[in-house]
């Protein structure tokens, strides 16, 4: 085996590759002061990695008001991408949909609205009976869509979690946790970012049109982080008697992208400062380091009997971690196998690249050819040959 290490001003790494990490995986930084949050419970979560980052009774179950819906958003937008539903579609709301209460838009029955429209309700105003009209249109019914919610959750691995509705209505056996939500949150905006076209929209409108005609009706968000704080893309609140306050807060500066959840917050204004508070701890103590970019040429291997003598090899995925801002540099070390025997075919695997900081292996990801190596005729042996004579 030949082996080449590569000096790269990477900064160290503190998690493994993103490619490997699952959500629930813990950095602290080294120096990182501690962190106190006004709620019964909280969690910061970094996106691209699902890495936690903090975390204060982040599995109790509690009640988690209307983000909940943030379930409900992710699968109207996961059925839209199936091709299942469109935007354009026409909903037809029930009256069961429009006798919601709570947040609304005031959807009457027979009132007809394209599903656009009713996603954009749901995501802006929190309007829960836009919420189950998509959630029967979607699912038949209110009851087979949260079953679709609860497998969802479970495929998702949200352990702490138990949809009894769609829209966050307290009901018995109606819970998640920060955790959970920070892990929905994170599928919804690594999967489907168009639905932050919705979150980030201060004030909207949709028409109603009834027997009695059309009117405008106005829609303003509910979530004050995308006025208050730099940065924040989303993504949604909730609060009931039984809940409290509650926020699930999306933020991304220089490439880091933070989830930050509370649940059972004392009052309306603090869901947003602790958020904010917990945004900025998360944004001030990591960053997120990269290894070389999928598709970079890191070298090349020799490959016997081939036409050419070496092909470039290539990073095969994407490498990325959590790191402690004061992190100091990497190394990482590219070996290639020694017995390559045409034909080699684009995309083979001929080696990898691994990810160390003081000695500890961090990441790694395969590397392969980055052209064809067809095998030698008997032709280009002796065109090689009289080349070498030449020579």
């Amino acid at each position: 085996m030949k082996q080449y290490t590569l000096q790269h001003g990477l900064c160290a790494f503190v998690l493994i590759a993103c490619m490997a990490l699952m959500p629930g995986v813990r950095v602290r930084a080294a120096e990182a002061p501690s962190l106190t949050v006004d709620a019964k419970a909280a969690c910061i979560m970094e996106a691209e990695t699902g890495a936690i980052l903090y975390e204060n009774k982040s599995t109790d179950r509690l009640a988690p008001a209307s983000v909940t819906k943030v379930m409900t958003i992710l699968l109207i937008y996961e059925a839209v991408a199936d091709g299942r539903i469109n935007m354009d579609d026409t909903v037809t709301v029930s009256a069961h949909a429009a006798d919601m209460g709570g947040s609304q838009v005031f959807l009457e029955p027979m009132e007809k609205q394209t599903v656009r429209d009713l996603t954009k309700s749901i995501v802006i105003a929190s309007a829960n009976d836009a919420a189950v009209a998509m959630a029967e249109f979607i699912g038949g019914s209110e009851e087979s869509f949260v079953d679709l919610m609860n497998k969802k959750a479970q495929a998702l691995g949200m352990a702490d979690t138990s949809f009894q509705n769609a829209c966050g209505l307290d009901a018995d056996g109606h819970f998640t946790s920060a955790k959970d939500i920070a892990i929905m949150s994170r599928e919804l905006w690594t999967k489907y970012p168009e639905a932050f076209e919705h979150t980030t929209t201060w004030m909207d409108s949709i028409t109603h049109t009834t027997a009695r005609g059309s009117s405008e009706f106005g829609l303003t968000n509910t979530n004050k982080l995308i006025r208050w704080y730099n940065g924040a893309t989303g993504l949604k609140t909730g609060s009931t008697g039984k809940a409290g306050y509650c926020l699930s807060g999306t933020a991304e500066r220089d490439g880091l992208k933070l989830i930050a959840v509370v649940l059972g917050a004392p009052a309306p204004t603090v869901r947003f400062q602790e958020v904010m508070k917990m945004l900025d701890y998360g944004f001030a103590h990591f960053k997120l380091v990269r290894g070389d970019a999928a598709g970079t040429v890191v070298g090349e291997v020799a490959v016997a009997k081939s036409k050419c003598e070496t092909v470039p090899v290539i990073v095969r995925d994407n490498v990325c971690a959590v790191a402690d801002k004061a992190a100091a540099e990497a190394t990482s070390a590219l070996t290639l196998r020694d017995d390559i025997t045409a034909p080699v075919a684009y995309g083979d695997v001929v080696g990898e690249v691994v990810y160390s900081y003081g000695g500890k292996e961090l990441g790694r990801s395969p590397v392969v050819a980055a052209a064809e190596a067809p095998r030698a005729t008997v032709g280009d042996s002796i065109q090689r040959v009289l080349q070498l004579v030449a020579e």
